[in-house]
């Protein structure tokens, strides 16, 4: 049995969760709405204010399916009633962002500066010049989002250049040495 897919998801005050036949979730918290398919082989059921996912085989697809199908409804589960929030670093010199309107705009030593608009359930924030904060309900859009703004300068490992995740530790080398 699944160790994640056999755990049942408790439904905290507030939120709502509907599954119709067909494996459509939608769940309601006070921070939104979210609404994902979900495979249809893989049974999801409402008992007493919490959510039980059930495989119907050993099948391998289906043991596959049973802990990735309760992780995804406890995320949204998560979204909708904290939110989820990316925190990224620019390291360099003269490297900044700042925000214009809902716009995220950043300075990465490129001759132009880079701007992002921001994805439908996606928010901005800055800390200081250097800290971008990507908040949204959907992990996976947040996380898309974050490294969708990480790929502009990826962190390279001789001056630890580049665009990290707050929680990156980035492995740094040592440069060339002359002959001697």
């Amino acid at each position: 049995m699944s160790r994640v897919g056999r755990l049942p998801i408790a439904v905290p005050a507030g939120v709502t969760v509907t599954v119709t036949p067909d494996n459509v979730v939608t769940v309601k918290g006070p921070k939104g709405e979210l609404v994902k398919a979900m495979h249809k082989d893989i049974n999801i059921a409402i008992e007493n204010n919490e959510v039980v996912v059930t495989r119907p085989s050993d099948n391998k697809n289906h043991r596959a399916l049973h802990g990735l199908t309760r992780a995804l409804i406890n995320n949204m589960i998560i979204g909708v009633t904290n939110g989820y929030a990316k925190t990224l670093e620019l390291v360099g010199v003269g490297y900044r962002a700042q925000l214009q309107g809902k716009k995220l705009v950043m300075n990465l030593g490129y001759s132009h500066p880079v701007e992002v608009e921001p994805v439908e359930g996606v928010t901005f924030k800055i800390d200081g010049t250097t800290k971008v904060i990507v908040e949204g309900i959907d992990k996976e859009l947040v996380g898309a989002v974050s490294a969708d703004i990480r790929k502009w300068r990826v962190p390279e490992p001789y001056k630890g250049k580049g665009i990290k995740y707050s929680d990156e530790v980035i492995r740094r080398k040592e440069g060339k040495t002359g002959k001697k």
